[in-house]
């Protein structure tokens, strides 16, 4: 049984299903990060303003998913040097459903986060077909300079507003694989609450109790920083080092 299940099976379940309502493809997204083990007192504060998300009779999901880039490593590097209009090109599987999605997502230059993707239970070994044809239409280059650049994996719980279109997801158990090393990341907590646009709500209220402050952060870029040697990465030195004051 996981530490969280006892706090867990006191929210109210919701499924995947009732998660259509809150998709949230075009989004703004407020990211945080803290120790694992103030996690279970910020649960408790919100049980009775979300409902958590159940797939399996499962709270807690095992996500794997393959990031890609330029062999030069191009979009970590726009992303480095701070550009918007900036994207992510991704193969997510969703462990407990058997589900899988080749993803893009997209931030743009007015902050706001746009995702597009579509069914694709296998990893792709080449750009072919439909996933061709998807990123033929979704991005502004070539898809065939993409390779396999990083694999990112975690366990993930979702927490649905019961009262507005508002999601919250924790990541925990964060692991990166990449050329054969592997860097675990088990006591952070990433935690980012997606809206329609910003506005105040429970979950914000008690990690602003707890003095938990907004970071943004790209699990692809630090899972990059962590595990490639001879990379720019001057620009996330303070959150490489915030990191490892939260651990």
């Amino acid at each position: 049984m996981h530490p969280l299940s006892h706090i867990l099976s006191q929210f109210a379940p919701t499924s995947l299903e009732e998660m259509d309502s809150v998709k949230l493809m075009d989004r703004t997204d407020t990211k945080f990060t803290f120790n694992l083990s103030q996690l279970e007192q910020i649960l408790n504060d919100v049980k009775d303003d979300y409902k958590v998300l159940e797939v399996e009779g499962k709270s807690i999901s095992r996500y794997k998913t393959l990031y890609f880039d330029t062999e030069t490593l191009d979009l970590y590097l726009r992303h480095h040097s701070g550009q918007l209009n900036r994207y992510k090109i991704r193969h997510r599987t969703y462990v407990e459903s058997n589900l899988g999605y080749l993803e893009v997502k997209f931030k743009n230059n007015k902050g706001r986060t746009v995702k597009n993707r579509i069914k694709d239970l296998e990893v792709p070994k080449n750009w072919s077909g439909k996933n061709q044809v998807f990123l033929n239409n979704m991005l502004p280059f070539e898809p065939s300079v993409l390779v396999p650049t990083i694999w990112v994996n975690y366990s993930r719980l979702t927490l649905v507003n019961k009262k507005s279109a508002e999601r919250l997801t924790i990541d925990l158990d964060l692991e990166f694989v990449k050329d054969g090393k592997t860097v675990n990341l088990s006591n952070l907590v990433i935690a980012e609450v997606k809206q329609e646009k910003r506005k105040a709500s429970p979950i914000l209220a008690v990690l602003k109790k707890y003095h938990i402050r907004e970071g943004s952060i790209s699990k692809y870029c630090m899972g990059i920083a962590m595990t490639t040697d001879n990379i720019k990465k001057n620009n996330f030195k303070q959150k490489l080092l915030n990191l490892k004051h939260i651990l």
